[in-house]
């Protein structure tokens, strides 16, 4: 029996991560954003999106995050969270929501399966890509992330986290758009 065809997951690309004065801009967007697009396009049917949403409890430790973040601290319908045009359509799927910078819960595990494979790509690459990313290997999922296709808070911040990921082989494997899409030519 064959093996499925992996999903990519794209990890919130939304307003907050991307538009200018946002105090959570990666800079890194304008350069990954075509990247994301062209994997979205050969993976077709198997791509789902993510968003983080402000709906945790306040009660805990992101209370205090909100008050460190003010900006942030807005209801989940503002148009900071709104996905970035060009990627409310890129999925058949729903849309993951979840108020935790990890996606790997059970709202994407029904989309994709447990233990799969899963080419990841989006922002920031420093907190929900990799906070996606090794749990998702933890349950057992192969994980392909897509380097110069996830966008980090700085530089120094972007290399230490696939540096950390880079330590998980073989459930985790880091990558180029290049090499994803010829192995998707090649398999198809």
């Amino acid at each position: 029996m064959a093996e499925p065809s992996p999903f990519l997951v794209i990890v919130d690309p939304q307003v907050i991560f991307a538009a200018d004065g946002s105090d959570w801009q990666s800079p890194f967007w304008a350069d990954a954003e075509p990247n994301i697009l062209r994997l979205a396009d050969a993976f077709g049917e198997r791509v789902v999106v993510t968003r983080w949403l402000p709906t945790a409890n306040r009660s805990t430790s992101w209370g205090d995050y909100f008050e460190a973040w003010p900006f942030a601290d807005v209801p989940a319908d503002d148009p900071l969270y709104d996905l970035l045009p060009g990627f409310e359509d890129l999925s058949p799927h729903p849309t993951v929501d979840e108020p935790t910078f990890g996606k790997w819960h059970q709202q994407l595990r029904d989309i994709v399966g447990d233990a799969t494979e899963v080419v990841v790509a989006g922002v920031s690459t420093d907190c929900c890509v990799i906070s996606t990313v090794l749990p998702a290997a933890d349950a057992g999922a192969r994980i392909t992330v897509v380097a110069d296709a996830c966008a980090a808070s700085t530089a120094e911040n972007g290399a230490a986290a696939m540096h950390v990921m880079g330590l998980y082989p073989p459930q985790v494997q880091i990558t180029s758009t290049a090499t994803v899409l010829a192995s998707r030519a090649t398999t198809t």
